[in-house]
């Protein structure tokens, strides 16, 4: 796939696609200790729940979108999900706006979510991750992106297409291009949205140890990095893992390898940044297989300390044009290309604001900024051949972070962790937050959009509110 073939198309046409949003967070109290209540009865059943469920802890709320056909759609609805969630936890609880945890008690305390007898499989999963990785560090959270691109637009490429394939080889090359190359250039969605540096003492001392900086209460943070989730130490497998993505059944047979050999305990347990789903993901080998690539799952972003709902409309904008971008740019040759992508996925993360740091491009060592550069500006080429005439904004945003780091998330951050340390900073702007949300719900009624109050019933589906 390359440039040519998308230029016969509109922007609009493009840019339609199905996108979805998912959101752990954790629930907190006042002083930033982790809240060991129940998931909150307000939103009902958690395991019947589409909306508002629990990731690994019962401390871990997971809100999860409808997919919708434009990202305005998507972005908007999960943020009001987000203002409806925060604002309804107790007066006393605030979700923590941070990816890395907040203060911990004792591992054996930390409650893992509790499901009914039809939820048991889900449950033995939680404890056997935890006894395989350790509690704390399942209470890692982030931000998830689900993008596939229209039918219409995969159908007409398929008409056009010279190459005698199936229409699902067809579909499933696209989105494996896509793979591939996005494992290789994500260090710069890494470098862009970062915002996870620094610890406090209560999580893993994996971190603290690669913390260059302390505060006076108990915590630890670092100068020389924008995402230590997406470090060496953050939430990944217990030994490396390259499956193939050439294909589907060669990625297929590799992760049943994994599993085969004692690796995985499933498909689903493989850590990667960004994941190719099938149609039913609770038969995802066979899925994979049968129905083929439905969406694909990006994985990188931290949560967003800055806004009321974790993430930013122009970053969610900037990651749909990245993943056009990823179809149509021309792949290297280069054998070990997962290898040096995993470190440059790391050295970002934990040295992107070095300026002696470099990354790796086929074997040859480059500086983050120049690099960063060339995409964008590819990238600005890209949106002018397609007639994409609203990127410039949100190209021009990415561009400043590179050329000034101070405007990233980490920096400012850093910023903030200096003057107030590393829980104060996060609990004052988990408690702005949810007075955001609280605000916003307040100019909002949701007897004249039906389906805004459809999913707020749905969310809130334990209280007689809607």
């Amino acid at each position: 796939m390359n440039l040519y073939k998308l230029k016969d198309f509109t922007a609009r046409q493009i840019l339609r696609g199905s996108f979805g949003i998912e959101w752990e967070s954790l629930r907190v109290k006042s002083d930033g200790k982790l809240s060991l209540t129940p998931h909150p009865t307000v939103f009902g059943n958690k395991f019947t729940n589409p909306l508002v469920t629990t990731d690994f802890s019962e401390s871990q709320i997971e809100i999860i979108t409808p997919t919708f056909n434009t990202i305005d759609k998507a972005f908007d609805t999960f943020s009001i999900l987000s203002d409806l969630v925060n604002s309804s936890l107790p007066e006393d609880e605030y979700l923590w706006f941070q990816s890395i945890p907040s203060i911990l008690p004792y591992w054996d305390q930390i409650p893992i979510a509790k499901y009914p007898k039809e939820g048991e499989s889900s449950q033995k999963y939680r404890e056997n991750l935890a006894h395989k990785y350790g509690v704390k560090k399942q209470m890692i959270s982030g931000v998830h992106f689900n993008f596939s691109f229209s039918d219409y637009l995969i159908d007409q490429l398929f008409e056009n297409e010279v190459e005698d394939i199936s229409y699902k080889e067809f579909k499933n090359n696209i989105y494996l291009k896509i793979t591939r190359n996005y494992i290789r250039y994500c260090w710069l969605i890494i470098y862009l949205t970062g915002a996870s540096i620094g610890s406090h003492k209560t999580f893993s001392q994996e971190f603290i140890h690669i913390m260059d900086e302390k505060d006076d209460y108990g915590s630890y943070y670092s100068t020389c990095g924008p995402s230590f989730r997406n470090g060496s130490c953050g939430y990944k497998n217990l030994k490396d893992l390259y499956p193939s993505y050439n294909s589907v059944d060669e990625f297929v047979q590799d992760i049943q390898e994994f599993i085969d050999n004692g690796d995985l305990s499933e498909a689903k347990e493989l850590y990667s940044q960004i994941r190719i789903k099938p149609k039913n993901p609770n038969d995802l080998l066979n899925s994979l297989k049968q129905d083929g690539i439905e969406y694909l799952e990006i994985r990188t972003l931290d949560i967003n300390p800055f806004y009321k709902c974790g993430l930013v409309k122009h970053d969610m904008k900037f990651l749909h044009l990245f993943l056009i971008y990823m179809l149509i740019k021309e792949e290297s040759d280069y054998p070990n290309w997962q290898m040096e992508s995993k470190l440059n996925e790391e050295n970002t993360a934990e040295r992107g604001y070095v300026d002696s740091m470099r990354l790796l491009k086929d074997g040859k060592k480059v500086k983050l900024k120049d690099w960063a550069c060339e995409i964008i500006e590819e990238m600005y080429a890209m949106c002018e051949e397609l007639n994409i005439n609203k990127a410039d904004l949100t190209l021009n945003l990415m561009y400043d972070r590179i050329l000034k780091e101070d405007l990233t998330y980490g920096q400012r951050l850093l910023k903030l962790i200096r003057e107030n340390g590393y829980i104060n900073t996060h609990i004052q702007l988990s408690k702005n937050n949810k007075q955001s949300s609280i605000y916003n719900l307040e100019k909002i009624d949701f007897n004249k959009d039906e389906e805004l109050k459809k999913y707020a019933s749905i969310a809130l589906s334990g209280s007689k509110i809607f």
